[in-house]
């Protein structure tokens, strides 16, 4: 039997960067999933606090030098690589001048949240696919994590549903206490839009916040899991409303963490 293939994309992992939880649990499973026979790839931005030269970052030449739209303007994708210390794994940074080389996350130094985040999620979600696909590796499972990553779901099961690096990938969707309350512009649904994808597929997406981007995430995905019990707002009232009609969990982190996710991609991938 061939090895699973778990592609994980997020919007920050230890050692390069940890502003959150997410860091920490992309960080610690990829490598116990590894450990246990599955072939990983990961995915993040390449955020400007990042230090290249410290993390001996490198730019991939053959992976770089797409164009990536975004609403009506088209962004160059630059992809760089580096390999995580004492452990067999590399990660993917997705680049570009414009919308990663900041000095801040996503607020800027008097901690106003970045107007544009949307486009980065936008850009970053679309340039993490057409990187798996440059790669020309296909995944079994797509483990998205947190808000950023929320429109990949969506992708692979309309502009993407019949490629065939794509067409028989499942997708994860791990939702985390990173709520924020900005509210983008109206035209968030159109910059969204790809190929195959109708206004009315984009009916959660409509508030243009934080919610919206967990409830687009959450409609597409194939399994959700829930990173703890605590949520705000009405993301509880979501999950129950999902948990009818897919699998909705919350894997808490303990002694049967890792068996939880490696059943839990057997199972999607078949």
């Amino acid at each position: 039997m061939s090895k699973l293939r778990i592609l994980y994309v997020a919007n920050e992992i230890n050692p390069f960067l940890k502003t959150s939880e997410v860091a920490e649990f992309v960080r610690k499973l990829p490598q116990a999933m590894q450990e246990r026979g599955m072939e990983i790839r990961i995915l993040v931005p390449r955020f400007g606090l990042i230090n290249e030269r410290k993390n001996r970052l490198h730019e991939v030449v053959r992976l770089s030098g797409i164009n990536i739209s975004v609403g009506e303007e088209e962004k160059p994708l630059i992809i760089k690589v580096a390999s995580i210390p004492n452990a067999k794994l590399q990660v993917y940074f997705i680049d570009n001048e414009d919308y990663f080389q900041r000095k801040f996350v996503f607020h800027d130094k008097e901690n106003n949240f970045y107007p544009d985040n949307d486009e980065r999620a936008i850009f970053f979600c679309k340039g993490a696919l057409e990187t798996v696909k440059k790669l020309g590796w296909a995944p079994d499972v797509v483990h998205c994590n947190d808000w950023m990553t929320s429109l990949i779901p969506m992708y692979l099961k309309t502009t993407y549903k019949n490629d065939p690096i794509f067409k028989d990938a499942k997708s994860v969707f791990t939702v985390y206490n990173t709520e924020f309350s900005h509210k983008f512009g109206t035209d968030l649904v159109d910059k969204v839009k790809m190929l195959d994808i109708e206004d009315s597929m984009l009916s959660n997406l409509e508030s243009a916040d934080y919610e919206g981007f967990i409830k687009i995430g959450a409609e597409y995905a194939d399994a959700v899991i829930k990173a703890g019990d605590e949520f705000k707002g009405n993301l509880d009232e979501l999950f129950s409303t999902f948990d009818k009609e897919k699998k909705v969990d919350t894997i808490e982190k303990g002694e049967d963490f890792e068996e939880s996710y490696f059943n839990l991609y057997t199972e999607l991938a078949g």
